[in-house]
């Protein structure tokens, strides 16, 4: 089962790049956002996806805590999470997309208004609760860049 929890912690092994692991782990999930047909995107499809990633993320995060350490740099699940959060219900452009990948790498990264605080909490939930939020915070910046088509 541990084998399970670090192929979904690496996103499939991508965690195991080091450092940067998780820009590659979120420009793969923009790759991959941008290449699934649009009819198959639907709001919904994107709301199970991004909470099923959630789910994933938690438990796989507290499994592999274990082994690797708090928020190990293995574990990039958590960016993946993020970036959904940041896309989901976000017209499918190359051009929103990669806003959304520059705007929640910059809050996840820099870690403003509480994003820190939330690496405090206990395992799986430190990991994933800090992504969650930036890609929250991502995700209201690009809606409003979208809604006042400000580019």
């Amino acid at each position: 089962m541990i084998k399970l929890h670090k192929v979904i912690a690496t996103f499939f092994g991508i965690g195991y790049i080091g450092k940067g692991g998780g820009t590659v782990a979120a420009i793969v999930l923009c790759v991959i956002w941008i290449l699934i047909p649009s009819t198959y995107l639907t709001a919904l499809s994107q709301v199970i996806i991004t909470i099923l990633v959630c789910i994933l993320a938690v438990w796989s995060g507290n499994a592999v805590d274990e082994i690797w350490g708090k928020d190990s740099s293995k574990v990039v699940i958590d960016e993946v999470a993020g970036m959904l959060i940041t896309l989901i219900f976000i017209p499918i452009t190359l051009k929103y997309v990669l806003t959304g990948l520059v705007l929640f790498r910059f809050f996840d990264i820099t870690k403003p208004l509480f994003i820190r605080k939330m690496e405090s909490l206990p395992k799986g939930w430190g990991v994933m609760a800090d992504d969650v939020l930036a890609g929250i915070y991502a995700h209201i910046v690009l809606t409003i860049i979208v809604s006042f088509k400000l580019y």
